[in-house]
């Protein structure tokens, strides 16, 4: 009996140990997979990152700026602050064919709050930038109409967007 007892413990802990090496060896396959289908593009100067399909690969980036005109100011001629756009170009993109980027409004803490409050307006359109995410420094936003041109590739930024695929440090 107790002969029997000790076999079944010797292939039972035999079995685990299978089990254990097996998944070792699967978790590299696994994250070669995701690695094949997603990346990820780091900004350590603002402290985010943006989850990308494999098809962005060759993205290209540019910083341009956005500007804010005080409340009331529909004419764009009182200027109240600015800040960055990092622009997160689609590979397909091209001069003749404008492929949907991703664009990230850069805010300070002080003037997300100022936006907030109304103090001052981004362009024409009759809402705000919509948040993205935060770090201790900056807010990060989405443009109000940034793909209301429907250029080619904006419902599969569209779907990246949904993903939520911006991360702060």
């Amino acid at each position: 009996m107790i002969k029997h007892s000790m076999t079944r413990r010797i292939i039972s802990l035999s079995l685990m140990a299978v089990l254990v090496v097996l998944g070792y060896l699967a978790w590299p396959k696994f994250s070669e997979k995701q690695s094949a289908t997603q990346f990820e593009y780091k900004n350590a100067e603002y402290g985010f990152s943006v989850s990308l399909p494999a098809t962005w690969r060759g993205y290209a980036v540019t910083n341009d700026e956005w500007s804010g005109d005080a409340a009331g100011d529909q004419l764009g001629e009182t200027h109240y602050t600015t800040g960055t756009v990092v622009s997160i170009h689609n590979p397909k993109w091209t001069k003749e064919v404008m492929y949907q980027d991703i664009p990230i409004m850069v805010f300070t803490l002080n003037q997300w709050e100022d936006l907030r409050q109304e103090k001052f307006h981004i362009g024409a359109a009759p809402i705000p930038p919509s948040e993205l995410g935060r770090n201790a420094r900056y807010v990060f936003a989405l443009p109000a109409r940034y793909n209301f041109a429907f250029p080619p590739g904006y419902e599969e930024v569209e779907q990246i967007i949904q993903s939520k695929p911006l991360k702060t440090f």
